[in-house]
């Protein structure tokens, strides 16, 4: 079965010969929802920068669906939809320009362009606001456009950095469920948040950054193995704490 995503013997940061992280390794497979957690300054936002193309490795590689990003820099960039933490967006477009500038940029015809919008909106009860400009939108509302964004394409992985940051619950659980049935589908995920439970509830595996390093990595039995002290009913909270805090490093 083809890897969606290969990490290997990862080491870089924003200076030369200065790493953030270091030799990190993990693979994120076809229908796998992989959770990323460490604590502000582990290197999880120095990842996901170094997969994403926007930093160069210092040492080894990312690989998505066999591609580098120096190879082809097009195609790779069209395997993956990105949500970052803080919305950008562009203020003289509205929000219906924001998806239709997505669709054009990832070949969908005028007709996907509006069923997928239609649905998406409809989902985060945006429709209302498919008309108006960022600057009257909430922080909220903006994190609602970035997903809608992502999510009008079908790529083979998604990668979302702290996706639930200032959305109501109505759009946690229309993002939950919209991520739920892209999984099924196939899709994969990398997903970096501090919301530990939710992780624990929909995350197949987990990868736990500390200074720069995996400190542990697998499914939650996994974890519960590399933890000492840890018990068959630890959760994945209990676990992390456990790790960064005189634990395992």
């Amino acid at each position: 079965m083809e890897t969606i995503l290969e990490v290997k013997g990862l080491s870089g940061g924003y200076i030369w010969n200065r790493p953030i992280i270091r030799e990190i390794d993990f693979s994120v497979g076809p229908g796998e929802m992989i959770g990323l957690i460490g604590l502000n300054g582990a290197g999880k936002s120095t990842t996901i920068k170094h997969i994403l193309g926007l930093l160069a490795p210092h040492e080894g590689s990312v690989r998505i669906l066999g591609r580098e990003a120096g190879q082809s820099a097009e195609t790779y960039r069209s395997s993956f939809a990105y949500v970052p933490e803080s919305p950008e967006l562009y203020e003289e477009l509205t929000i219906r320009e924001h998806l239709r500038m997505t669709s054009m940029a990832y070949g969908l015809d005028s007709a996907q362009f509006e069923q997928k919008s239609a649905v998406l909106a409809g989902q985060f009860d945006m429709t209302n606001k498919l008309d108006s400009f960022p600057q009257t939108l909430s922080k909220g509302m903006r994190q609602k456009v970035m997903i809608m964004n992502a999510f009008l394409t079908e790529p083979p992985l998604y990668i979302i950095d702290e996706p639930f940051l200032g959305l109501d619950p109505l759009g946690i659980r229309s993002l939950l469920e919209l991520m739920v049935e892209r999984k099924r589908q196939g899709a994969s995920f990398l997903i970096s948040s501090h919301i530990l439970s939710t992780l624990e509830t929909y995350c197949d595996r987990f990868i736990v950054l500390h200074r720069g390093r995996i400190a542990a990595q697998g499914a939650l039995s996994n974890l519960r193995s590399q933890v000492p002290g840890s018990g068959p009913e630890s959760t994945l909270d209990e676990l992390f704490y456990t790790l960064v805090k005189g634990g395992a490093s």
